[in-house]
């Protein structure tokens, strides 16, 4: 494991000095570039190469081993990123010096033509007409809105006077049953008033003239 872990920290170690190189103007950037991809490509190769090896190292020293895998993964990536935020920076330099290149080439001619756009003014007019119509339409809705709630109000007054009504109508049925309750109690007692009486009519009569 240690040969192919200090391989892979020199292909590192090279593709930095690559990135170096791509500032200079004097080399050829796609070789370079070219290079560069190849390097990271081979340290991504070896870093799985590695994580198989990891299995193979006893457990004392693993986890050692892992942070040093960790820490190579860690700067390929760095390096990675740092290969497409210089390929988007020449992406964009290509596109800025195409255009400059086209605006140079670019050829401009007199107009020998003067013309009115009567078009254009039949547009604006068009679109103001059309404008005028929408607001038309808004103010139309608005005042259909205000009818309608102006409709739920009344029939919310209406709806409310009823609620008035039954309530005072519950009030007052509240208060007949009261009374009728009042009433069944008292004739209760006057029955069973009249009942002992009766009972006991019986009983003397029975009492003094039978036995």
């Amino acid at each position: 494991m240690e040969p192919l872990y200090h391989q892979t920290n020199k292909l590192i170690q090279d593709t930095q000095e690559c990135f170096q190189q791509l500032n200079n103007s004097q080399v050829d950037v796609a070789s370079v570039e070219s290079e560069i991809l190849s390097k990271i490509t081979a340290v991504n190769a070896n870093c799985e190469r590695l994580d198989v090896f990891l299995y193979k190292v006893p457990v004392a020293q693993r986890q050692n081993a892992k942070m040093r895998v960790d820490q190579l993964k860690y700067d390929i990536r760095h390096l990675q990123a740092a290969l497409r935020v210089w390929q988007e920076k020449k992406k964009r330099r290509e596109i800025e010096i195409s255009e400059r290149e086209q605006l140079l080439n670019r050829r401009f001619t007199a107009n020998t033509e003067m013309s009115i756009d009567i078009d254009y003014s039949v547009q604006h007019h068009n679109a103001m007409q059309n404008a005028h119509r929408g607001v038309d339409d808004m103010i139309s809705s608005g005042g259909n809105i205000l009818d309608n709630l102006r409709s739920q109000r009344e029939t919310l007054k209406g709806a409310h006077k009823r609620i008035m009504d039954i309530g005072n109508t519950l009030g007052l049925s509240n208060q007949t049953m009261r009374m009728i309750e009042r009433r069944v109690k008292e004739d209760k007692y006057v029955l069973f008033g009249g009942m002992f009486v009766t009972v006991t009519i019986i009983g003397l009569f029975l009492y003094y003239f039978v036995f």
